[in-house]
């Protein structure tokens, strides 16, 4: 359960952002499921109100979800979408996957990443590093 200030806007900006369906509402709280999942719901939600002060950065809590997408390509798809919401902080190659940040209108920060496949890892299988993501000559070397 994700606290947030405003649930409806929330939800509108997960649907817009990653495609989630909303799948049930209770009140003053909403839970959506992600393309593709088989899961009953992937995010629930709980509206706290206009007033709900956000959690000062450096403190403890929640730093950030992460969904996976099945394509690289869907990478690229994302990062634009995000621009276009104003809500693309950043991308990174961590190795073993390659990933986009967002944050949420109430500033929950989020990761969508692609996994290389498994027997690609090499060095990275027991690393965890942050590099420079080059996106389009990733798709483009795995094209």
């Amino acid at each position: 359960m994700l606290f947030v200030s405003d649930v409806e806007r929330a939800v509108s900006f997960y649907q817009d952002a990653l495609d989630m369906r909303l799948v049930a509402t209770e009140g003053s709280m909403a839970f959506l499921r992600a393309a593709g999942s088989d899961n009953h719901h992937d995010l629930g939600l709980l509206g706290l109100g206009a007033g709900a002060p956000r959690p000062p950065r450096g403190s403890t809590g929640l730093y950030h979800l992460a969904w996976q997408v099945d394509e690289l390509h869907e990478l690229a798809d994302m990062r634009d979408r995000l621009q276009r919401l104003g809500a693309f902080t950043g991308q990174s190659d961590h190795g073993a996957t390659k990933s986009l940040y967002g944050a949420d209108p109430d500033g929950n920060e989020f990761e969508v990443m692609w996994l290389l496949p498994k027997e690609d890892w090499g060095e990275y299988a027991d690393r965890a590093v942050v590099m420079p993501l080059d996106l389009e000559g990733e798709i483009a070397k795995r094209s």
